[in-house]
């Protein structure tokens, strides 16, 4: 029986719907046109057709995976000013959006003065990471003392911190801008239990001999170094602010 065209494309539609298959639901009529424009075989259009609905998968799960990162902002290495921070080993940063040291449960450090693009680099590498296939989660230092706090309060620390183990990576922002104070030991059982199971990025303005201004105890800070930094790639991040640069450049436009 010959149905009429716009009659098939709904059944496909609908066909699509049922089997849960979107990617292939916004493209085929697309598809369909360019296979008889071209003359395309009938098995080189199912082809184009089963890789639409993949790239289409794919591009859900990403976007999926960078709401759950929580990032605050979308950040990339192409974006980033390597010519600002020459001490900064760019082939080493490039190397690490490769994602290898989240397979090998390995740490990120990343250490500079406020503005450096600590930041930016960790959230670039968290970006490369769920491309790669792994699960992100951003989270600043002192928030996430505070939700430990809070768990360990009403109770579910345990469930909590078992939140914690479906991500691959986990970025901790800002340590040391803020003390953590009653937070501090939980933030240490929260590093502990990461330890070599899971990789970390740590983003912090003070030189690891002040760590123990945030946490507040020599024995403790010492333990979570010792943690924190085995098997950990450290990244020094030495020059001007870029928030500084930013404001120079806009004050220069002001004034032109």
């Amino acid at each position: 029986m010959n149905r009429h065209p716009a009659v098939i494309e709904d059944l496909i539609d609908l066909r699509c719907k049922q089997l849960k298959l979107p990617g292939l639901r916004a493209t085929h009529r697309e598809l369909a046109r360019e296979a008889m424009e071209k003359c395309i075989a009938p098995g080189e259009f199912l082809l184009s057709c089963l890789e639409q609905e993949l790239a289409s998968r794919h591009r859900r799960r990403l976007e999926t995976r960078l709401r759950a990162a929580k990032f605050p902002q979308l950040k990339t290495l192409q974006e980033f000013e390597f010519d600002a921070i020459p001490q900064l080993p760019k082939a080493k940063v490039l190397q690490l959006a490769e994602a290898n040291f989240v397979a090998a449960k390995e740490n990120v450090i990343c250490l500079g003065p406020s503005g450096t693009g600590k930041t930016h680099i960790a959230t670039a590498l968290g970006i490369a990471a769920i491309e790669a296939g792994y699960r992100v989660r951003f989270i600043r230092a002192i928030t996430l003392a505070q939700e430990l706090l809070a768990a360990q309060q009403e109770v579910r620390l345990n469930r909590y911190l078992k939140s914690w183990e479906k991500f691959d990576l986990i970025i901790c922002d800002e340590l040391g801008y803020l003390r953590l104070g009653p937070g501090a030991p939980l933030f240490f059982q929260f590093v502990a239990e990461r330890h070599e199971a899971g990789s970390l990025i740590v983003t912090s303005n003070l030189e690891f001999s002040r760590w123990e201004e945030v946490f507040g105890d020599t024995a403790l800070t010492t333990a979570l170094l010792d943690r924190i930094t085995h098997r950990a790639h450290i990244l020094v991040f030495n020059g001007e602010s870029y928030r500084f640069r930013e404001s120079q450049r806009w004050r220069q436009q002001l004034e032109a």
